[in-house]
């Protein structure tokens, strides 16, 4: 039972439409909580994001769904499971991050992650909402590296409604065409991939962002010349 009600929710990009035929008007709910669960909760970045919106819009496009109305509830789906999970990770703290996992979680990595975030968190936050599993836990470490929530939030939004609007748009202007139907999984892959590649360039940048505080830090010391 639990095991086939898993495999329903991971491919429940697959049965929007079913969900819409049998729920009517609740499906806006349900699209809401599976949205707002996998961005707000650190441990289901399983959950589908991009491909469901896709299709969301495609059903939009056949007059199932209202297509304003649904860009505006998934944002606020988007966004605030964003906030819930960077207050998860505030919560959770570093402190009893370190307590727990001591070799994985090292002060110095914060505090490096914490004046990343200050210069650069806000493109990654943007950024991040295009990369599965990535998208899950950016606000997390936005919230553990202490990224100031007001700062945060204009980014969360930002970033929320870019990716609902274009997927969603996009899945309503293209989702109907049979080329596009038959290589559905490839145009998703292929706008993952982009957004992976500027992950990978963002990543870069914190190493290089590291590396130069450590030899500051090098530097400030007696002795190091």
């Amino acid at each position: 039972m639990i095991p086939e009600f898993l495999n329903f929710l991971i491919h429940i990009d697959n049965n929007v439409e079913f969900l819409a035929r049998t729920y009517g008007i609740w499906i806006y709910l349900i699209l809401f909580l599976i949205i707002f669960i996998e961005t707000g909760v650190v441990v289901t970045p399983f959950l589908p994001g991009d491909s469901l919106l896709f299709v969301t819009g495609a059903l939009a496009a056949k007059s199932w769904l209202d297509p304003v109305g649904i860009c505006i509830l998934l944002s606020l789906a988007a966004i605030g499971g964003d906030s819930l999970n960077y207050w998860i990770g505030k919560a959770c703290g570093l402190d009893r991050l370190q307590c727990r996992y001591p070799r994985l979680f090292k002060k110095e990595y914060f505090d490096t992650t914490s004046r990343f975030y200050d210069r650069y968190g806000g493109k990654t936050i943007v950024i991040a909402r295009f990369v599965p599993y990535i998208r899950t836990f950016a606000p997390f470490m936005a919230g553990v590296g202490r990224m100031s929530y007001p700062r945060f939030l204009f980014y969360n939004i930002a970033g929320g409604i870019a990716w609902i609007t274009s997927f969603v748009l996009g899945g309503y202007i293209f989702g109907g065409i049979p080329l596009v139907q038959e290589h559905f999984d490839l145009m998703v892959w292929g706008i993952i991939i982009i957004s992976v590649i500027a992950v990978i360039s963002i990543l870069l940048g914190v190493v290089q962002f590291a590396t130069s505080e450590n030899q500051c830090d090098l530097e400030e010391k007696p002795g190091s010349k």
